[in-house]
Order: C-alpha cells, then structure tokens, then sequence
C-alpha cells in the first residue's frame, strides 16, 4: 500500500509543469491620469514570475509574480525618483510588489480571470486580473513558450498610495486608477 501511495505521489509530482517568465519577451506597464485630462505612462523593467500546473488548459495554475519597485520608469529621473519616494511607492521600506494567484478560470476560448493577493506597500488586498491566452510556440532553440496578455484596474489608494495634490481648478493632479497591461511569455522548464 505504501508502494503504491508512493507512486502516486511520485506520478502527480511529474505531472507539475512550471512555466518560468522570460523577462527579455514580456512586459510590465502601467498608465495612470495626470491632470485629468491626458495619462502618465510607465514600466517595471525588473521582474521574476513563475508558473506551476499539471493541466493543459492552466485551470489549476498556481503563479507567483514580483516586481522590483526601484525599477519604476516613467522616462522621466525625477518623477520616477518621487514615485519611489514616501509620497508613492516607499521602495526604500516597501522594496517589491507581489502577487499570489488563488484561482485562474477558463471563461472561454483563450479567456481567463486570474484572482490573487496583490502586496503593495505593506498592503495586501484580493485583484481581479483578465487574461487572455496567446498560445505556445517552440522557439529556435526548442524551448517551449506560451504568451499571455494580462490586464486590470488597482486603485492605488487601497494600498496607502495616496498623495495627491490639487490644481488651480480642484481636479486631483493624479488619477486614482491605475491600469495595468502585463504581455508574459513564458519558458516551459
């Protein structure tokens, strides 16, 4: 009985498949409204992230994903240098933004939503992620790569980020939303 137990064990282990991000082929971006009336554009340009699931069409996939908060980019040194000050982000204090999924479901075709807990400056709140599944390629040196397009809303006062200031006319110079568009690909391992 324990043989067999130990099988099982030992088949389900294989079976696990994970998937690790590529960060040369993917892409971290987030916009958010500056003045009310146009947005800012910017990218994390240091990230890791991983994928575990033994199903083909990823329903049972567990993903960690972090992000280096020092690696913000705006194209611009000094906003960049506020945003990782108090004021924003606090990466001195707060160096990485993490996510751990809890659920990633099929909705249909190459759709999905990916649920989780974001941790963002101390604090960690439940997202929901929509995902769409560009599909899987082997590339020049036979690896296997799958792509996924990532995208959603984080209001960044739930997570304490919240300095603003206001313009001659009472609008907040900088929107409460931020929207996120992640393009992933990953290697298969």
């Amino acid at each position: 009985m324990s043989l067999l137990l130990s099988t099982l064990v030992a088949v389900s282990v294989q079976a696990q498949t994970t998937w690790v991000v590529d960060p040369v082929h993917s892409k971290v971006n987030f916009s958010i409204e500056h003045l009310v009336i146009s947005e800012v554009d910017g990218t994390f340009k240091q990230f890791t992230g991983k994928m575990v699931t033994g199903k083909e069409d990823f329903t049972d996939a567990k993903i960690d994903f972090e992000v280096e908060v020092s690696s913000i980019s705006t194209d611009n040194d000094q906003r960049d240098g506020h945003l990782k000050s108090e004021d924003f982000f606090y990466a001195e204090k707060y160096p990485k933004i993490t996510f751990k999924s809890t659920a990633f479901e099929k909705t249909g075709g190459n759709n999905y939503v990916l649920r989780g807990n974001l941790t963002m400056r101390g604090v960690t709140r439940p997202v929901t992620l929509t995902v769409k599944y560009g599909g899987q390629v082997v590339d020049g040196y036979g690896n296997t790569r799958a792509g996924f397009k990532v995208t959603g809303t984080l209001n960044r006062m739930d997570y304490g980020i919240a300095w603003n200031d206001k313009t001659e006319h009472g609008s907040l110079m900088v929107g409460e939303d931020a929207e996120l568009k992640i393009n992933l690909e990953l290697i298969k391992q």
